[in-house]
C-alpha cells in the first residue's frame, strides 16, 4: 500500500542503518541527506569491514559514481552478504553508457548481487538494456524508448525494480509502471541530486522492505516534496542545496501524501 507519509514516520522512529558504498562527490551530502530524513548513514568501503557492516545494516546502496577496481570488490563482498541476509540493494549505475567500465561493472554487479532497486537516469536504465541511448559524462542526453516503457521493460529484463528518474519518474516491478510527477528544475543544478534520491530509495527500502516498489515510488515522491519546498525561495543553485537538507528534515509524515503526485499508468 502506498503511504509515503506512513513509510516516514515508520522510518523516523525505526532509524534503520544504510550502508552506503557511494562516491567521493557524493559522500557527504548523500550522508547529510540520509540524516535530515530520519534514517543513519554509514559511508563504509574499505575491502576490510565492508562484510561486518553489511551484517547489521537495514539495506545497502552501491553507487559507481567515481569507479576503481577496489571499491568494485567491496561492492560484491558487501552485495553478497547483503543478498544472503535478504536485505534490500539499491544499485545507482551512475555513467553507464559513457565508458565500458561502467557498463560492464554495472552488469556484473546486477549479475553477482540480489539487486532490488535500480535507480538511474533514462540513458544508464537503457543502456543496461541494450537500448539506444547517449550518456555524456554521468548526464543522460537521450534514450531511445519512453520513459514509462523502459521501466517496465528494465524491471522485466533485470529481474528488479526499476527506477527511472527524470522531470517525471517513472517505477516498475516489470508489471505496474507508476509515475511521479513531484520535484523542481533546480535538482539538475546540483551536483549528486541523482545520488541522493538513491541514498533515499536506500532509507525508505529499509523501512518497507516487504514492498519494495511502493518504498521506491514514496522515495522520489518524498524526495520531490522536499525540492519544491527547498525552490521556494532559494536564490539559485547555492541557496537550494542548502535548503534541501531542511526541506527533508521538514517533511511532515502528516501532509506528505496528500503534497505525493502519483499516477498508476
Amino acid at each position: 500500500m502506498l503511504s509515503a507519509g506512513a513509510t516516514l514516520r515508520s522510518m523516523r522512529e525505526q532509524k534503520p542503518l544504510v550502508h552506503q558504498i557511494t562516491n567521493y562527490v557524493v559522500m557527504n551530502e548523500t550522508a547529510n541527506a540520509t540524516l535530515a530524513l530520519g534514517a543513519l548513514p554509514v559511508m563504509a568501503h574499505a575491502g576490510e569491514e565492508v562484510e561486518e557492516m553489511a551484517r547489521i545494516a537495514s539495506s545497502l546502496v552501491l553507487n559507481i559514481g567515481t569507479l576503481s577496481s577496489h571499491w568494485i570488490e567491496s561492492m560484491l563482498l558487501a552485495g553478497g552478504v547483503a543478498t544472503a541476509r535478504r536485505i534490500p540493494v539499491v544499485l545507482d549505475p551512475v555513467g553507464a553508457g559513457a565508458t565500458e567500465f561502467r557498463t560492464s561493472t554495472s552488469r556484473r554487479i546486477l549479475d553477482l548481487v540480489d539487486v532490488t532497486v535500480l535507480r538511474g537516469n533514462a540513458g544508464e536504465v537503457a543502456t543496461l538494456i541494450g537500448a539506444d541511448a547517449e550518456v555524456r559524462g554521468v548526464e543522460s542526453i537521450a534514450a531511445g524508448i519512453d520513459a514509462a516503457e523502459l521501466a517496465r521493460t528494465a524491471a522485466q529484463r533485470l529481474g528488479v525494480i526499476a527506477s527511472v528518474t527524470g522531470p517525471i519518474d517513472h517505477v516498475s516491478d516489470g508489471e505496474r509502471v507508476l509515475a511521479i510527477a513531484n520535484g523542481h528544475a533546480l535538482l539538475a543544478t546540483v551536483t549528486g541530486t541523482g545520488c541522493m534520491s538513491s541514498a533515499l530509495t536506500g532509507c525508505f527500502l529499509a523501512a518497507k522492505p516487504g514492498e519494495p516498489l511502493e518504498a521506491a515510488v514514496e522515495a522520489l515522491a518524498a524526495f520531490g516534496v522536499a525540492a519544491e519546498d527547498a525552490a521556494d525561495g532559494a536564490g539559485g543553485p547555492g541557496t537550494f542545496h542548502a535548503r534541501l537538507y531542511d526541506a527533508l528534515y521538514a517533511l511532515e509524515p502528516e501532509s506528505l501524501d496528500g503534497r505525493a503526485h502519483i499516477e498508476e499508468l
